[in-house]
């Protein structure tokens, strides 16, 4: 399926501004918002927090899976797709992230 029919398919995001994401130290590692050029991985980042309750490696292995086409793109093209090469690191180093939500006001 491409990667535009399985947005159509998660859950919306119009009630948040953008996901945090938290490392092992408490720190804000990443921030993806509610624009152009990132609300397609705000769906799928909020998506997977929803269901495995943070991105670990097994729901950043699902995270490839729905980024479909950009995933095949983003191994190509290393550094292009920020958000789906972190998911690519984090299963390459077992490492989870925890996700804050930052709803819209």
């Amino acid at each position: 399926m491409a990667f535009s029919d399985t947005l159509k398919q998660l859950p919306g995001v119009s009630h948040l501004a953008a996901l945090q994401l938290i490392g092992a130290d408490d720190q804000v590692l990443a921030t993806i918002e509610n624009k152009p050029g990132q609300a397609g991985s705000l769906v799928v980042y909020n998506h997977l927090a929803q269901t495995f309750g943070a991105i670990t490696p097994e729901a950043a292995q699902r995270g490839l899976e729905l980024y479909a086409e950009h995933t095949v793109d983003a191994q190509a093209n290393v550094g292009k797709h920020p958000n789906i090469d972190r998911l690519f690191g984090l299963i390459e180093r077992g490492e989870t992230l925890r996700v804050k939500q930052v709803f819209a006001l």
